[in-house]
């Protein structure tokens, strides 16, 4: 249970850009990120990474860049729980506000694969 106010959907709205913005590639390698649980009290956000993030060999490092850079660039967050897996409890919301169920083989993000500009994958952060 989320222990939120009405401030406290703007700290939601802060984390949740912050996720956009500094891990776009998150949701580009067909992940997703959302923010299961917010205490404003303890100054605790969770965050569950969902989708190709399960499994992904460099999901630890997402994880702790994300530690890092939002508990320096939101100064209401002292500790970041981030985890990755199935079970979405709690509902979280995906970070550009839809589903943040798993993707699958065939599932279509977008885009075009191949092409003669194809540098090979960005970095995580």
């Amino acid at each position: 249970m989320s222990t939120e106010t009405e401030d406290g959907d703007d700290l939601r709205e802060r984390i949740s850009n912050f996720l956009r913005r500094n891990f776009p590639q998150i949701q580009m390698h067909g992940g997703s990120a959302a923010i299961e649980e917010i205490n404003r009290e303890s100054g605790t956000v969770t965050i569950q990474l969902g989708g190709a993030c399960s499994g992904c060999g460099i999901s630890p490092m997402t994880i702790q860049a994300i530690k890092t850079r939002m508990t320096k660039e939101i100064p209401e967050i002292e500790t970041v729980n981030a985890r990755t897996g199935g079970g979405m409890g709690g509902g979280g919301e995906g970070m550009m506000g839809g589903d943040t169920g798993p993707s699958m083989p065939g599932d279509s993000r977008g885009g075009e694969i191949g092409g003669d500009d194809d540098e090979g994958p960005e970095a995580p952060f």
